[in-house]
C-alpha cells in the first residue's frame, strides 16, 4: 500500500508541480491575474485525479473487485498528503530560482486594489497593516510551509471522498474480466 501511495502521490505531486513551477518561473510569479487560481485549482484537480485511478487499480486488481470506504479514503488521503509535500517543495524551488518576492508582490497587489476601490484613512491603513503582518508571517517557513500546504490538501480530501464514495459500490465502473 506504501508503494502505492509514493508512486501515485509523486505521480499527482510532479502534474501539480510542473506547470506551477514552469509557470512562475517563466512569468516572475505573475500568472494573468484571473487565470492563476483558475489554472492552479484546475491542474491540481486533474493532478489529483491519480487518487481516483490508484483506488479504482487497487480495488479491482488486488481487491477483487469490492473496497470500503475507509481504505479508500485512507489510499486517497495518503497520495494527497504526498502530493502536497511536493507541491509545497516545488513552490519553494520556484520561488528561489525566480527570485520572487510573492508576499511583497501579493500585499502590494492587494493594497493597490483597495486603494481603486476607493478605500482610504484609517480602513487603508488597517489593512495595510494586515498586509505587513502577512509579509512578515510569509517570510517564517514554519508559517508560509503550511500554508501552501492548505491550499492543495483540502483539494485531496475532496477528490478522496468522492473516489471512495464512489468506488466504494462495485457496480460503478466494475472491474473487467
Amino acid at each position: 500500500m506504501l508503494k502505492k501511495i509514493l508512486s501515485y502521490g509523486a505521480i499527482a505531486g510532479i502534474i501539480v508541480g510542473l506547470p506551477m513551477f514552469l509557470m512562475t518561473v517563466s512569468l516572475k510569479g505573475h500568472p494573468p491575474a484571473p487565470w492563476g487560481m483558475v489554472i492552479g485549482y484546475t491542474t491540481m484537480l486533474v493532478a489529483l485525479s491519480t487518487v481516483f485511478i490508484a483506488v479504482k487499480r487497487h480495488r479491482d486488481a488486488e481487491l477483487g473487485g469490492v473496497i470500503k470506504f475507509w481504505p479508500a479514503f485512507g489510499l486517497g488521503l495518503g497520495i494527497s498528503i504526498v502530493a502536497g509535500i511536493l507541491y509545497v517543495l516545488t513552490w519553494e524551488a520556484a520561488q528561489a530560482v525566480s527570485g520572487i518576492d510573492f508576499a511583497g508582490d501579493y500585499s502590494r497587489e492587494l493594497i493597490e486594489a483597495q486603494k481603486a476601490k476607493g478605500i482610504g484613512g484609517a480602513e487603508l491603513a488597517r489593512f495595510t497593516a494586515e498586509m505587513e503582518a502577512f509579509r512578515t508571517n510569509y517570510a517564517n517557513p514554519l508559517w508560509r510551509l503550511p500554508m501552501t500546504f492548505a491550499e492543495i490538501f483540502p483539494v485531496g480530501i475532496l477528490v478522496s471522498l468522492v473516489s471512495a464514495a464512489l468506488l466504494r459500490n462495485s457496480r460503478f465502473l466494475p472491474a473487467r474480466r
